[in-house]
């Protein structure tokens, strides 16, 4: 029900600040201690309500017009409140509410200030008793006691009846899980083996599910297949599951009378001597499995079971034995199969879709995704239209409104809606704020996180901080397929996120009807048929005729400005009308410039302000002045130095640049977690010496250009002492930009080192001579290594192997001790990529080879292979030895080696990738090749 998680996201941090606002020194003063309590506990009662309507299936049109009410009753309460605290503060920055409040407390003394709040505070009083009136004139809570789920078709059912000719792009997966069903690979377990598939509501993993079924059948005594609900009754699975199942008529006498005790230990005395095939459909948590799976007996006669899911966690769940278990991972249809069954289920052919329909064809696939659900709905759509450009394009255009309103995709709505009703408010509300975003947009992990924390959306948790909240949700809701992962990183978590264009037309429709998000230049009559005023406004496109509809609107209660487009940036609204913004994002806005930025520094509540990738070349002059600003992203601008002023900025967290110059003063904002860009050299040496006083900063990301010179030992010398001083803190992150090779020997003398030290890269064309002693066994945190070496030796890599945590390894370097490199067995035993770049200049020919049990988990390998060194060893990587491996990149060297031994090294090292249990995807980069004249070119192969 996505109108109680768009009041969530306003209500939750609304009473949170209604209890700060009691605690402090504001309250105790006559009257409005009182005031505030009061509005604190009807607002208490109206969110245990929106929570109890929550739990509606299918809400009265009553209680979502109530619902609303609320919505906007604290978005305007949470306004007077800010504008109140601010008022108080008389532009004040120095902390919090306390200092507010004890330092301006005697302005309330006046008549004319105890009037305005009195006067702010009874029309709320005003409101909210009008609103609890309607709930009770409405009569609410009879209408939520009396509503119950009403009988609706399963949208899955669907997909248990399509006919095997009907089926596009399924044979491949299906053979290879048939393949592994009926294996005998391990007799000895007892256990019945299972396999269970996951992904995104609509990819077909039912459909995958029952084929394979189909196909194997035949080697069991008996089969069942079941699809489980959000809210699981165990009897009436058990039932379904026993009446599946052939047995004697008194087996099932009484039972109706059964308990969930009795069902659980009936079917597993049926199953106890079959071997028997099992298809749960649609678990959708771990608890449900947990009880499920204590039905099926270890019987050691090869049973199998498939489970299906949406939820990675649930999935992982089902298959606890890695070497026996398998998960298999929905992927969508590729284009030609998209294509295929398309335009089969519209034409009966793929080859009689008309010309003129082939481009609007590809635009309505490509909003598709490859999902196989939304293709067939569409499709089925379009069957009953007729065969025209225009008629197509409309349907196109139309397709998130069309969701919820027209039978033929009706199917697409509910399966995608029970994945979005499945979730807690919070998580709702953290997705709906993803509709902001346009088709195909890869949105960024730290960014999203960020941006959420500035909306009010998280609170701490059991002790976590709201940044480690916020990564929680973002990782939950990959973990419930709602988005998919985009760039994985070494650490196995993703940097970004993206939507699927069918879930991305389902969030924006809730959100525009729970009016939680306004979009200008998206549609037709972005900001008609609205209810309420705009809080939240995405700006995809704007020209003079859209920029004269948003003059008429009232834009002093939005919350976050997000302007996706350059195209005429000029025609919007002064940023003064904007008095409310928390969120301030001109990403890619590459004119922003043209924008007049005056009235900025009225953004008394703005936490969060980008503008990342634009031209932008100096700061407006007022951001010096936005006291409660928390992110501030210069990344990929041309702003060389920062204003001194902007050390006032006492609650910044992120500062991000591409390489400034810093101010002296810097060391007051104790705030600072993430700095990147630092400029060392550009920057005064008491900035530099003031990054010590950082004892907050989590990341660090210095730029050091032309150091080494006599002119510049000083700031290095600086810069080491403020490292050191960080020894005893919290950094986790340092990463060193160095062009024009410079010098970096002070690092040597880095002590003490950081403990929780989980990162150090190094971006520069510098060499350490040797490797520096304080990378040792003793960084028990360390996962992510870059560093360049002259010279790698047996040594170091012993050290490094001794590494527990490393997980990335990255060396450059210009030779080896030996000509071999050999990576030892036991060595590295947590590392997943390990990438060994080396120097194109000068460099030393070598060969790499792994012993059995090195690196034991690595996935991703990129190496060089000297031809000329390695043939003298068979051509043998060693590849075989690395059982988790899944990519590698081997960058042929073919200096002093002919074309037939290239040709040979290129198949010695395929040949071991193709004996591989994992069938890693090898590339070998530079395998020479005979051309028509005679001469060798270099090729790439895969």
């Amino acid at each position: 029900m996505e109108v109680v998680s768009a009041s969530h996201g306003v209500l939750g941090p609304l009473l949170g600040k209604l209890t700060s606002l009691l605690a402090d020194e504001c309250a105790r003063l006559k009257g409005v201690r009182r005031e505030i309590r009061s509005l604190r506990s009807e607002l208490i009662s109206m969110h245990a309500a929106v929570q109890k309507y929550a739990k509606l299936q299918d809400p009265d049109v009553q209680v979502k017009a109530w619902i609303s009410l609320v919505r906007e009753l604290a978005y305007d309460t949470e306004d007077v409140v800010d504008k109140f605290v601010h008022h108080l503060g008389n532009g004040c920055h120095n902390g919090g509410f306390k200092e507010f409040f004890r330092k301006t407390a005697r302005q309330l003394k006046t008549l004319g200030s105890r009037r305005g709040i009195a006067n702010q505070i009874d029309e709320l009083k005003a409101r909210v008793k009008e609103v609890k009136e309607l709930k009770s004139s409405y009569k609410l809570d009879d209408i939520a006691g009396s509503t119950f789920e009403h009988s609706a078709v399963d949208p899955r059912l669907s997909a248990l009846f399509v006919e095997e000719e009907h089926l596009v792009g399924i044979d491949g997966p299906r053979e290879d899980l048939v393949n592994w069903m009926v294996e005998e690979k391990d007799s000895s377990t007892k256990n019945p083996k299972v396999l269970s598939i996951v992904g995104f509501g609509g990819l077909g993993k039912t459909t995958l599910a029952k084929e394979v079924c189909r196909k194997i059948q035949g080697h069991f005594h008996c089969q069942a297949f079941v699809s489980i609900s959000q809210k699981p009754n165990v009897k009436n699975i058990m039932k379904d599951l026993i009446y599946q199942v052939p047995c004697k008529k008194e087996f099932k006498e009484d039972i109706d009378t059964w308990d969930d005790k009795k069902f659980i230990a009936k079917l597993r005395e049926l199953l106890q001597d079959k071997r028997y095939l099992i298809v749960i459909d649609d678990i959708w948590s771990i608890s449900a499995w947990g009880t499920i799976k204590c039905a099926f007996p270890e019987n050691n006669l090869s049973s199998r079971i498939i489970a299906t899911t949406r939820i990675v966690d649930v999935a992982r769940s089902c298959c606890p034995r890695g070497d026996i278990d398998r998960i298999y991972e929905m992927e969508a249809l590729s284009d030609l199969h998209s294509k295929r069954l398309f335009f089969k289920r519209i034409f009966g052919s793929e080859d009689c879709c008309p010309d003129v329909l082939k481009q609007v064809s590809s635009k309505i696939l490509k909003k598709c995704g490859g999902l196989p659900l939304a293709i067939i709905s569409i499709s089925s759509l379009l069957a009953n239209r007729p065969v025209v450009q225009d008629e197509w394009e409309r349907v196109r255009r139309s397709i998130g409104s069309a969701l919820d309103k027209n039978r033929s995709l009706e199917g697409m709505n509910s399966i995608l809606s029970l994945s979005y009703n499945d979730l807690p408010p919070n998580l709702k509300t953290c997705l709906l704020y993803l509709s902001i975003f346009p088709e195909d947009y890869a949105i960024d992990r730290e960014m999203l996180v960020r941006r959420w924390i500035a909306e009010g959306f998280i609170s701490e948790e059991r002790g976590q901080s709201k940044q480690e909240v916020a990564e929680n949700h973002f990782y939950e809701l990959i973990n419930r397929s709602m988005f998919q992962p985009v760039e994985i990183g070494y650490d196995g978590k993703a940097r970004g996120c993206q939507v699927h264009d069918m879930m991305l037309e389902l969030i924006i429709s809730k959100s525009v009807e729970d009016n939680f998000i306004a979009f200008m230049g998206h549609g037709q009559n972005d900001l008609a048929n609205r209810h309420g005023l705009i809080r939240r406004l995405s700006v995809h496109y704007i020209d003079q005729e859209q920029a004269s509809v948003l003059a008429n609107e009232d834009l002093s209660h939005v919350r976050s400005l997000t302007v996706i487009t350059s195209a005429c940036i000029k025609h919007l609204p002064s940023l003064a009308e904007f008095e409310a913004l928390r969120v301030l994002d001109f990403e890619g806005c590459e004119n922003v410039q043209e924008y007049d930025m005056n009235g900025i520094d009225k953004l008394f509540q703005l936490k969060y302000l980008s503008f990342r990738d634009t031209l932008i070349k100096k700061l407006p002059s007022g951001i010096v002045r936005l006291y409660g600003l928390e992110t501030l992203d210069l990344s990929g601008t041309y702003i060389e130095e920062l204003p001194p002023e902007i050390v006032q900025l006492i609650k910044l967290q992120h500062l991000l640049t591409d390489g400034v110059k810093i101010p002296n003063g810097i060391g007051n904002m104790r705030n600072l977690r993430v700095i990147s860009g630092f400029n060392v050299i550009e920057s005064s040496l008491g900035a530099v010496e003031e990054l010590g006083n950082l004892t907050a900063l989590n990341e660090l990301d210095i730029q050091l250009d032309g150091g080494g010179s006599q002119e510049y030992k000083r700031h290095e010398e600086i810069l080491l002492s403020s490292l050191c001083k960080l020894g005893g803190c919290k950094l986790q992150s340092l990463c060193i930009f160095a062009p024009n090779a410079t010098p970096l020997q002070f690092l040597y003398s880095w002590s003490p080192l950081p403990s929780s030290l989980k990162s150090f890269q190094m971006s520069t064309s510098y060499y350490f001579p040797k490797m520096p002693k304080w990378i040792a066994p003793k960084l028990t945190r360390l996962a992510c290594l870059d560093i360049n070496l002259v010279e790698i030796t047996e040594e170091d890599l012993r050290i490094l192997g001794e590494m527990r945590a490393l997980v990335f390894l990255w060396l450059t370097f210009k030779g080896a001790q030996n000509e071999r490199i050999v990576i030892r067995g036991h060595a590295f035993p947590c590392l997943k990529e390990f990438r060994l770049s080396i120097s194109n200049s000068g460099a030393r020919p070598t060969y790499v080879k792994f012993e059995e049990g090195a690196m034991p988990k690595l996935e991703k390998l990129d190496v060089p292979f000297f031809v000329s060194v390695a043939k003298a060893y068979g051509f043998s990587l060693g590849i075989n030895h690395l059982p988790c491996l899944k990519h590698a990149d081997v960058e042929l060297h073919n200096i002093h080696a002919t074309s037939s031994e290239s040709k040979a090294a290129a198949a010695a090292i395929r040949t071991e990738a193709n004996a591989h249990s994992n069938h890693p995807r090898v590339v070998t980069i530079g395998e020479m090749e005979e051309d028509a004249e005679g001469s060798y070119t270099d090729e790439e192969e895969g």
